[in-house]
């Protein structure tokens, strides 16, 4: 993984840079960012958000969650796409200590993966097209934005260990996500799983999909619209050059 600046607001950004994929290729550092919401940027972290020149933003959120805590602020050059995936609101922070967050997420995933899939098409679109770096993001940079980057990861060629393993560096921001949201409720969530990224939730939303379509790729094919000249765009965008072979 490719080292990402720290980035004052934000408690969950990544450059998903530094992946090897199956053919021994790597995707490039400082294309495509993944993050918790970018309406917490201010002030330096702004400045230094502006400084990773980041062109496109999609912001996989409600409109009414936008309109609750803002969005990225407009920048000179900054294209900005809204493309809510999520068609089943639920609060997580409400749910009881009972419920064990690998299945549990892992079915709202994969109901993400059905209602959402006209967006989800879409942004593997936006991601293919952009124009230089890019970024995409949710409320908290974990369960929508842990699936478009498992698809997206996916379709680049990196195996699934590796995509499970970044869906699991979440793990590492839980502690900030939970103090994020004591600040703003003035009380601590009452599901023990809030904010925790278990690779089961990854591992088992993985293997749904495959269930029902035979692969992730399989999936993105099928109910996205994949094809080969998307994939071949995705990997000719963010991937280096094969070994033995220079870029043009």
């Amino acid at each position: 993984m490719t080292a990402t600046p720290a980035l004052d607001g934000l408690d969950n950004l990544r450059d998903l840079g530094g992946h090897r994929t199956s053919d021994g290729r790597t995707v490039r550092p400082g294309l495509l960012y993944r993050s918790d919401s970018l309406g917490k940027l201010t002030g330096p972290g702004l400045a230094g958000f502006t400084a990773l020149g980041i062109r496109t933003v999609i912001d996989l959120r409600y409109p009414w969650e936008i309109a609750q805590t803002a969005r990225v602020p407009d920048l000179p050059g900054l294209a900005f796409h809204n493309l809510s995936v999520e068609h089943r609101p639920y609060d997580q922070a409400a749910l009881g200590a009972g419920v064990d967050p690998g299945p549990y997420l892992a079915a709202r995933y994969t109901e993400v993966a059905e209602d959402g899939a006209a967006e989800l098409a879409e942004v593997l679109r936006v991601v293919a097209a952009a124009d230089g770096p890019l970024l995409f993001h949710c409320y908290s940079g974990k369960d929508r934005t842990g699936i478009v980057a498992a698809l997206v990861l996916t379709l680049l060629g990196v195996g699934e260990h590796d995509v499970v393993a970044d869906f699991t560096l979440t793990g590492q921001a839980t502690e900030r996500l939970v103090d994020g949201y004591r600040a703003r409720h003035g009380r601590t969530p009452d599901w023990p799983g809030y904010g925790r990224a278990p690779a089961a939730v990854m591992e088992l939303f993985l293997a749904d999909l495959t269930d029902r379509y035979g692969s992730v790729t399989g999936y993105a094919a099928t109910r996205l619209g994949a094809d080969g000249g998307l994939v071949r765009a995705l990997r000719g965008r963010l991937l280096t050059p094969r070994p033995g072979r220079t870029a043009r």
